[in-house]
């Protein structure tokens, strides 16, 4: 075994995996940490929901992936599993309804990470705080300004959103200047500026409504914001819209159970459309309210109306501010990687996490790809 350590800049959920799978091979592990704690980003990322994977048949998993080079390390270490390993470290889960995994209650953010840590800690792995990464070579790095010298280099500093817990995408530069090509940080799983004002239904829900684009469609719920829309549906379509120019049309299908014709019958009925709307569609107040806001003409006429139904429109003019989304799409080129994540330029230099150029919905595919490449590195280095 060689000497050095095996280095990882980060203490981020794929680099405590590739740390807790090296310590158990029985490497010398150093993490560096440019903030106080560990996992910052991890922990906030539960605030919404500590969905850790997903259940999801690995057929259909995979699938959910923007980059096939994801394919391998997600075959390697899969949702199975994480579940596994969650459970080797005392914290038991469930599948929910919608088939997201949770910790068991009463079981918090921190408790997870915190029997993480301990774990690593007993494997000998050795986390050092404030420590800032500012450059490497084939075989040191420089942290603090202190160059230090390693086996191996795995460097997983994130992408570019939730600044506030290091996730600042300021690591760019230093790899651009060393030639590695980097696809730009844009916003990913972020919800969307509209053009209508729609402050009145701020808070409130559509449900059960699928959201369409071109050929892309996809079912769920979003919210009303102060600003525009949110949702998982709307975060789906963000890298099918991302590279046409906005403004754009996305189109909200109200009541997808029901065929287009099925909804002109029943509007074409010598009842009152307040009532067809309420009691044979069964459209929630929010909905009404929107159909509401459609010019008279088209909310009087039941052909009108009822294409609205099916095709209520909502234009958006831009992504939200790329530091408050979830998740960042680019980053390091997979074509500057291996297949196990080396550097081609610096062999000795590994890159996973959200920091390399790939992007998932949320639901916990995003925790899984980390805990993934963390894993398939260590197994391959």
């Amino acid at each position: 075994m060689n000497e050095l350590p095996i280095i990882l800049i980060g203490a981020g959920p794929a680099n405590l995996m590739a740390a807790q799978k090296l310590a158990e091979r029985g490497f010398r592990v150093e993490i560096y940490e440019q903030n106080a704690a560990a996992a910052r980003k991890f922990l906030v990322a539960g605030h919404g929901g500590f969905n850790l994977t997903h259940d999801e048949d690995m057929s259909q998993f995979i699938q959910r992936y923007s980059r096939e080079e994801l394919t391998a390390c997600l075959s390697h270490f899969d949702n199975k599993q994480t579940r596994r390993w969650l459970q080797d470290l005392g914290i038991p889960t469930y599948v929910g309804s919608s088939g997201k995994i949770f910790p068991q209650p009463p079981i918090k953010p921190i408790q997870v990470l915190q029997a993480w840590l301990d774990r690593l800690n007993s494997l000998g792995v050795h986390i050092f705080y404030k420590q800032k990464f500012t450059d490497f070579t084939s075989d040191t790095v420089c942290i603090n300004g202190v160059h230090k010298k390693f086996y191996k280099l795995i460097v997983g500093l994130g992408g570019g959103s939730w600044s506030k817990t290091g996730s600042d995408g300021l690591w760019t530069t230093i790899f651009q200047e060393k030639g590695i090509a980097i696809a730009a940080l844009q916003a990913a799983n972020s919800g969307f500026n509209t053009c209508a004002d729609f402050n009145e239904l701020e808070g409130q829900y559509l449900k059960n409504i699928v959201v369409n684009y071109k050929e892309y469609s996809r079912q769920g719920e979003f919210v009303f914001s102060n600003y525009g829309i949110e949702g998982s549906p709307l975060y789906f379509m963000n890298r099918y819209l991302r590279n046409d120019p906005f403004p754009l049309t996305l189109a909200i299908d109200l009541k997808p159970s029901y065929s287009l014709e099925k909804v002109q019958k029943l509007l074409k009925s010598k009842k009152p459309v307040a009532s067809v709307l309420k009691n044979e569609l069964k459209l929630s107040n929010t909905a009404i309210i929107l159909l509401k806001k459609l010019p008279k003409e088209s909310y009087t006429d039941p052909l009108n109306l009822a294409s609205s139904i099916k095709k209520y429109p909502v234009v958006v003019h831009s992504f939200r501010p790329i530091d408050e989304v979830i998740s960042t799409a680019g980053g390091i080129k997979f074509e500057e990687l291996s297949e196990y994540y080396a550097l081609t330029k610096y062999p000795n230099v590994y890159c996973i996490g959200e920091m390399v150029d790939w992007e998932a919905p949320t639901g916990g595919y995003l925790l899984q790809a980390c805990f993934s490449m963390g894993a398939w590195v260590a197994a391959n280095l």
